[in-house]
């Protein structure tokens, strides 16, 4: 059983992974004495926690699933008004780009057992919601769940790189991503052509 309070050296490590994370969304090819200067601290400190960059980026990624893990958590799923559940979800997840971004963009973390068994973890709950919300009639029955999981995800990863590029402001963010999956792009006068 894990302790409720993380102990210092967790805490460390977590704050060398946060500015990792930080320094490769901008820079995907830093060096790990970059990485230590941009968490304020020596190449042989970073050592002490981290062995080598594959070890580096997989626990870059184990720590982007248990920030998204925690922050779901805290997104209540109430049974009776379950069509708030997505568009609260993305409000939440939308601060927490960089980690997202992170997990699709790195290559070599398509590779690891651990961490995709993780990721498909922290889908299951989204996933179970858009069936749902199917059989309710919000989303549509004739696409796969699948489907819809994926453009959620991808329009999540989109909007924080659009974020990021200055293309799109933060509060404009999380309704965006709502109304573009839940409306689509297409002007609701234009005529649909078949």
């Amino acid at each position: 059983m894990r302790n409720a309070k993380p102990s210092v050296k967790e805490n460390r490590m977590n704050a060398i992974l946060d500015a990792a994370t930080e320094l490769l969304v901008e820079k995907p090819t830093a060096s790990l004495n970059e990485i230590a200067g941009h968490a304020g601290i020596g190449i042989a400190t970073l050592h002490r926690y981290i062995e080598n960059r594959d070890q580096l980026m997989l626990k870059l990624g184990l720590r982007a699933v248990d920030v998204v893990k925690e922050t779901m958590r805290a997104v209540p799923r109430d049974e009776s008004a379950l069509e708030r559940y997505i568009p609260d979800l993305i409000e939440a997840l939308i601060p927490l780009g960089d980690k997202i971004y992170f997990l699709a963009h790195d290559t070599s973390l398509n590779y690891s057992k651990e961490l995709a068994e993780a990721e498909e973890v922290l889908k299951e709950p989204v996933r179970q919601t858009i069936k749902e919300l199917q059989q309710q009639g919000y989303f549509r029955s004739d696409m796969a769940t699948e489907w819809i999981l994926n453009v959620l995800y991808w329009l999540l990863f989109v909007t924080w790189q659009q974020v990021q590029d200055g293309h799109v402001a933060r509060k404009a963010a999380a309704p965006l991503v709502v109304d573009t999956l839940f409306n689509g792009v297409k002007a609701s006068n234009a005529p649909l052509n078949k």
